[in-house]
Formats: structure tokens, sequence, C-alpha cells
């Protein structure tokens, strides 16, 4: 950070601080954003996510979407579900996965919108 970005000198405006800190989240809040954002920090999960706004679909032709392997795929599906961003039915001998909830969709648009800045 150089100079120009600093203040020039220390003055803390108490109702600037009381006011934000007033409105600021539980600790714990910000540590379940941040493991959020950390799935999302790996481009095959994002893949994964992606492929998911457009429809409910196994694991076999997930991997066959992201020319990866069924394993692989699994894998990377087991992280999404231990943060509750996706779920699954199993029909059959078959696994279907889809998103957890609709935020999940906004998120993926949201992340769409800023690689298109």
């Amino acid at each position: 950070m150089n100079d120009d970005e600093l203040c020039d000198f220390q003055c803390i405006n108490e109702n600037s601080v009381r006011g934000v800190k007033s409105q600021m989240l539980q600790d714990e809040t910000f540590q379940l954003i941040s493991d959020h954002f950390k799935v999302l920090s790996d481009p095959t999960r994002v893949k994964i996510l992606y492929a998911l706004t457009q429809t409910e679909i196994c694991v076999c032709d997930l991997a066959a979407v992201l020319e990866i392997t069924d394993s692989a795929v699994s894998h990377q599906l087991r992280l999404l579900r231990d943060k509750d961003l996706v779920k699954f039915r199993k029909e059959g001998k078959m696994t279907y996965y889809s998103l957890s909830n609709d935020e999940i969709i906004d998120m993926i648009k949201m992340g769409t919108s800023f690689a298109e800045k």
C-alpha cells in the first residue's frame, strides 16, 4: 500500500465506528461466509455448480460434461455437499445431483458478471 492510500493523520470518527460496529455480523457468520467462498475457489467446483444451474444431472453425465473421471466429480460433489450447496437423490443405481437452493444460482450469476467486466 502506498502513502497516497492512507489517511494523512489518525483521526477516528466515533459515530462512523459505532454505526459500522453495530451492523457487523458475528465472527461465526463471517467464518461461514469465508468457508463457502473457499469452496468456490476451485474452478472444477464452480463448473459443477454452473452445470447444476442448468439441470439436475447424474454423476456420470456430469463427468462427461466436465471431461473428468466419475471419481473426481464425486470428490468435488462431496465437498459441495458438506457445505450444503448441492443435494442428491438416488434413482435405482443412479445418483442425481441438483443445487440445494436458489441462492447458489445468484452467486454464480454474480461471479459471471464479475468475470465479464
